[in-house]
């Protein structure tokens, strides 16, 4: 089972990115995905969550209208568009998945719901 994010790099403030998670070993139609953050010195968080069992949409308040995440179970993959970014938003971006039967939206902004997890990737926001 792997989790391959990709898509990070260096962008101006009010640039776009787009962020892929391709998995192995599991297949989107069972496995909820995940995106989380980490900027240094701070603890991980979480930015935004797609449902397998329906596709709902889940984000945290600070990239509503920003970022948009979507999924293309054909490919295997889970995308993070990231619009309109801004300094703080700079940080090692991770996909994590969880099955979908146990994905609760009352856990599901904690790390702990998720239980397999991708290497990062870097977003760089500067001008």
């Amino acid at each position: 089972v792997q989790l391959q994010a990709s898509g990070g790099g260096l962008v101006r403030p009010r640039g776009s990115l787009r962020l892929s998670c391709t998995v192995s070993g599991i297949t989107l139609d069972n496995y909820s995905i995940g995106w989380f953050r980490q900027a240094p010195g701070k603890e991980r968080e979480w930015v935004a969550t797609i449902s397998s069992t329906d596709g709902s949409t889940y984000y945290t308040d600070s990239v509503k209208n920003r970022f948009t995440i979507s999924g293309d179970n054909a490919k295997d993959t889970v995308y993070l568009q990231l619009n309109s970014l801004e300094h703080e938003d700079a940080a090692v971006y991770y996909c994590a998945a969880v099955n979908g039967l146990w994905l609760r939206t009352s856990t599901i902004k904690s790390p702990l719901q998720y239980e397999l997890w991708g290497q990062g990737t870097l977003v760089t926001v500067s001008s």
